[in-house]
């Protein structure tokens, strides 16, 4: 290929990676953020995301399906730099909060992002999520879809039902944990994958 050849497939390449990040870098960015500790290190991994785009050879390396591209070299490199660093990722450290967990899960649930990824993995995480809420006791599985499935408030449901809040909080928390463990490995497949 001549310098002339190679200099237009570099500008293709930028323009394209130019396009790809306007495109995703906001999203990609909460991604990487809610996996690590630093703000400076989700910055730094996704530059690096970037960069790697850019210095891909998309002729010799065709990548089919940007998005899961991109998300597999920001996991690649949250997990690269945790190692380096001896540091927990978020995910370690913190999914013990019922709110980082919901949040996550409720997240993948409600993405409006129509990639064939995002809508397999959404059936797949609401089918676990139905089987896991059918093993719950019934109180449970109330109190846990009433909150986080329809937005009632704990004070509303114990005004309607007369149950007292605490009781409601009480079986939420069993809930959140039954749910956190029968779907610990689908969570860990998604965030490691």
């Amino acid at each position: 290929m001549s310098k002339r050849e190679q200099k237009t497939v570099k500008a293709i390449n930028e323009t394209d990676v130019g396009k790809i990040y306007e495109e995703h870098q906001a999203e990609l960015k909460g991604f990487i953020s809610r996996r690590v500790s630093f703000k400076e290190d989700a910055e730094d991994i996704l530059q690096n995301v970037f960069y790697n785009l850019s210095k891909t050879d998309l002729d010799e390396n065709p990548i089919e399906q940007i998005s899961s591209w991109l998300y597999s070299v920001a996991r690649n490199q949250i997990i690269d730099r945790s190692r380096k660093k001896k540091e927990k990722l978020i995910l370690d450290d913190k999914a013990d909060s019922d709110d980082e967990f919901l949040s996550d899960i409720s997240e993948i649930l409600t993405s409006t992002n129509d990639t064939p990824e995002t809508v397999y993995l959404q059936s797949l995480v609401w089918e676990e999520l139905d089987a896991a809420l059918d093993e719950l006791p019934e109180e449970q599985r109330t109190v846990f879809e009433l909150t986080e499935m329809q937005g009632f408030s704990f004070k509303e449901i114990s005004e309607s039902t007369g149950i007292p809040v605490n009781t409601l909080i009480s079986r939420k928390r069993y809930a959140v944990l039954h749910l956190r463990e029968r779907l610990k490995d689908l969570y860990e497949d998604i965030i490691y994958s």
